[in-house]
């Protein structure tokens, strides 16, 4: 598992601005007014060596009535207790604020690594801004700006070295895994036990490495799987228990743990928004994906047509190599199918690609259609290569990489995916900038003096 790291702090000191930055995303919503952020947002940082988990929150006060507000402190302090290292952030360009040394004491009770961190310091002398910040007790403060791109790979650097060592002797799951992901009441349990159900030796139970996941390792026709056993994720304006059962936090981890994720969908309620922000985890986790409608069998012919327009709309442009299954997990219909699946997207998960074929379907693609020309320069890709399994990875080397538009980039990904007939994966580029092999020499041979004109003849004694 990912280890989490929690940003806290005082509303408005730039905590999502951070995030986004980390991320590189704009998951969180950032404006001037404090205490935009209410819920906890999660997304996954692979800025520097080590990938970690972070998590927005929406600030700690200690002078709130209740409503709102007081649910946000509830959210960051569960936040906090999920983490392995909270990122203290604090404002350089108003100073020490009262309500610093207040956060401060809390994490001190809470007995949470902490990693002072002063934003919004551009232009200012990092000694002169950080020194009122020594008074909170949590050793030199680092100055950064979000904002402005500053300090951010020292700010990594530091955070990596604070984190606890990963657990290299830590028990690997056995064959294929699959978590069941979805919101609540989709029919999440009922796929468990169904899956379960099926013919199989069942080999042990035992619990995963957070208290609300359950690893079940079972064998069905020669072939192990470990199921991931997760529970539904809730809407964050929703998440309102800090004991709640099954987190999104812990669906995130348990995708990360998966090699194929079955993303339940209830066929009675539709395709709903958190069902997108899902798929969109899914996606970004890198994960093979099986999309699974429950509760299929009790729609007429008209809500059928209707849902399969709904997915087509929402989830299929998100998921587009992902396999549909419809199925009753109550009733059984199509649960062995699952399984059919996630070995077929296994196979492609941890396929190797060969070099040749590679290059084959990059000439063809861009003989088919060459790149767009940016900047009146045409970029040109010369070779591919694999770069990584788990999900494929291509690695295409070429000039002016970095100009091709979005469009193409879709291009060249479902290309290779088709090609390769990868169901129910993504495929990833990665692009290596190659200098032009004229580059640093004169293409042609000097001219001969004769042609050089008036000036390159010598004066005659």
């Amino acid at each position: 598992m990912k280890p989490i790291v929690a940003l806290v702090g005082r509303p408005n000191v730039g905590k999502s601005t951070l995030f986004n930055r980390l991320t590189r995303t704009r998951d969180a919503l950032v404006s001037d007014t404090p205490g935009v952020t209410r819920d906890r947002i999660y997304g996954a940082c692979d800025y520097g060596q080590r990938d970690f988990i972070l998590v927005d929150t929406g600030g700690l006060e200690s002078d709130v009535e209740g409503g709102l507000e007081l649910l946000a402190v509830e959210q960051t302090r569960q936040a906090i207790q999920d983490a392995e290292l909270v990122v203290f952030l604090v404002d350089g360009r108003l100073g020490l604020h009262p309500e610093d040394a207040g956060i401060a004491e809390e994490l001190r009770r809470m007995q949470v690594p902490v990693l002072l961190v002063v934003n919004k310091s551009e232009d200012l002398d990092p000694g002169v801004v950080g020194a009122d910040f020594y008074a909170l007790g949590f050793g030199t403060p680092l100055t950064i700006s979000a904002a402005a791109n500053q300090g951010m790979g020292r700010m990594v650097d530091l955070v990596e070295e604070r984190l606890p060592p990963a657990d290299e002797e830590a028990e690997a799951l056995p064959g294929i895994r699959v978590a069941v992901v979805g919101r609540p009441n989709v029919g999440k349990s009922t796929l468990v036990n169904a899956l379960l159900g099926e013919p199989r030796m069942i080999v042990y139970d035992r619990p995963g490495t957070t208290r609300d996941a359950i690893h079940t390792v079972l064998e069905r026709d020669g072939q192990t799987y470990t199921l991931i056993d997760t529970a539904g994720v809730r809407r964050r304006s929703r998440i309102k228990e800090t004991l709640e059962k099954f987190s999104t936090l812990k669906a995130i981890q348990a995708m990360e743990a998966a090699d194929v994720v079955f993303l339940l969908v209830d066929a009675h309620e539709g395709v709903t928004d958190q069902d997108a922000r899902l798929a969109r985890l899914v996606r970004d986790a890198g994960r093979g994906v099986v999309l699974a409608v429950n509760k299929w069998d009790h729609l007429d012919d008209q809500q059928r047509h209707r849902l399969r327009r709904t997915l087509d709309i929402k989830l299929v442009p998100l998921l587009y190599y992902a396999p549909l299954r419809y199925i009753s997990a109550r009733y059984g219909t199509g649960v062995g199918h699952l399984f059919e699946a996630a070995e077929t997207i296994y196979t492609s998960y941890t396929r190797e690609l060969s070099t040749a074929e590679l290059n084959r379907v990059l000439h063809e693609a861009t003989e088919a259609h060459p790149p767009p020309v940016r900047g009146g320069f045409r970029p040109k890709l010369r070779y591919a290569h694999q770069g990584a399994k788990r999900p494929p990875t291509v690695v295409i080397h070429g000039s002016r990489p970095n100009t091709l538009p979005d469009n193409y980039l879709r291009y060249l990904e479902r290309t290779f995916q088709k090609a390769f007939e990868l169901e129910g994966v993504p495929l990833r580029l990665q692009f290596r900038k190659q200098e032009s092999p004229y580059k640093g020499r004169a293409r042609h041979k000097e001219a001969p003096k004769s042609f050089r004109g008036k000036k390159g003849k010598k004066k005659a004694k």
